[in-house]
């Protein structure tokens, strides 16, 4: 598949893409906590970059239904790309502040809501229905792998180049998801018509109307929220707790990202099911609950590659799911749902996160969020029990 014509391209364009946003985020990251020193305000910087998706992802859903996808991805890839070349020119000229940090952040993030659910939407398009969880796994492959190595070059560029090279190689990687945008070849599909009534409860009606359909989205935002601490926590984590410097966090949000890439290759192999979704939830409940209490660099390491493993193996079944129970129709509205569970749930983490570790300690912290993926792994396992998931086609609308 990955030497498809079709979908071979967005696999290695989006590759590139998103390991720019990791330079981005270490860089974003590090930057905020050497201006401030605060966790506080690296949780803030998180909610802004994830903000504009609980404001946007359902028009963004509703939009990506109604243009063309493809048109859509490139527009808002251009955008984005801008925006972090501005940044990288403020930064290097040293005319950055905390405010202006959080500033681009939340510009970024708006971009980042229209293009979620509409790449989502747009993947099966490119691809037959019997290669659809592969290529959801693929497609998640592109973030985690990303996520592995996205950190670890970032943090040295940061110090070898300093924070300004970061952002402005993040700003060229947009670029490359646009030529693979214009590379590939999918299958046309007809926007959906506007429909009697507000279109946003269209798309919620069709989710809620089956909880087989509406438990993979509450799924995805349980990941993601227990996910958090990685992001949030791991430059203090590396100073405070191991003694490191804080480009460390570069290190620990590798090994997650490690994890996440090993769990891709091995998913593919699973039918997807809600049992499996009960396993893999517990597994990286387990990891991140590890991550929290470790002392060394090396359980540090190894918990977070368990919860990586199982934070993507949780996703990638989720959303396959998802796709297969959804008509092409309102794909771009359940995919702006699965956008807002995803990302939109992580300014909220952010902020808490933040928030705890900054009044009751980092191992709080941690702790306290790696909860609900565990109290997500029962629900999905009494569910399981109880029904048997569709292994394809749609609900009525």
């Amino acid at each position: 598949m990955l030497l498809s014509r079709d979908y071979g391209p967005l696999f290695f364009g989006s590759l590139i893409s998103n390991s720019g946003t990791w330079f981005q985020n270490i860089a974003q990251v590090l930057l905020v906590y050497r201006l401030t020193g605060s966790t506080l305000l690296v949780g803030v910087v998180n909610f802004a970059q994830f903000a504009p998706i609980l404001i946007l992802a359902t028009t963004a859903g509703r939009v990506a239904d109604r243009v063309d996808r493809r048109k859509l991805l490139i527009t808002m890839q251009v955008c984005a790309s801008v925006l972090t070349a501005l940044l990288s020119v403020l930064t290097g000229a040293d005319a950055v502040n905390a405010g202006i940090v959080i500033t681009f952040a939340f510009a970024t993030g708006v971009t980042t809501a229209f293009t979620t659910p509409t790449l989502q939407a747009f993947v099966p398009s490119l691809v037959s229905k019997a290669e659809l969880h592969s290529a959801v796994a693929l497609t998640a492959v592109t973030f985690n792998l990303a996520r592995a190595l996205g950190p670890v070059l970032g943090v040295l560029v940061v110090a070898r180049y300093g924070i300004a090279w970061a952002f402005f190689f993040n700003s060229l990687s947009f670029l490359a998801l646009v030529a693979a945008l214009f590379m590939v070849r999918a299958r046309k599909t007809e926007p959906s018509q506007p429909v009697a009534g507000a279109p946003v409860k269209v798309g919620f009606r069709f989710l809620t109307s089956d909880i087989l359909l509406f438990l993979p989205i509450a799924v995805v935002g349980l990941v993601s929220l227990t996910a958090d601490p990685v992001n949030t926590l791991t430059p203090a984590f590396s100073t405070d707790i191991l003694g490191r410097p804080d480009t460390y966090a570069g290190f620990l949000v590798g090994a997650f990202g490690a994890g996440a890439v090993t769990a891709a290759f091995i998913v593919t192999r699973w039918h997807p099911s809600l049992r499996i979704v009960s396993v893999t939830l517990f597994t990286q409940s387990v990891g991140m609950l590890g991550f929290a209490l470790s002392s060394t660099e090396w359980m540090s390491l190894g918990f977070l590659y368990v919860s990586g493993f199982g934070y993507l193996a949780s996703v990638t079944t989720a959303t396959s799911l998802l796709h297969l129970m959804t008509d092409d129709a309102y794909r771009g509205r359940v995919m702006a749902y699965w956008s807002l569970s995803f990302h939109g749930v992580r300014p909220i983490g952010s902020l808490v996160d933040g928030a705890l570790a900054t009044t009751a300690g980092l191992r709080v912290a941690g702790t306290a969020l790696a909860v609900p993926a565990m109290m997500g792994a029962v629900a999905a396992l009494v569910v399981a029990r109880r029904s048997t998931a569709p292994a394809d086609g749609a609900p009525d609308a």
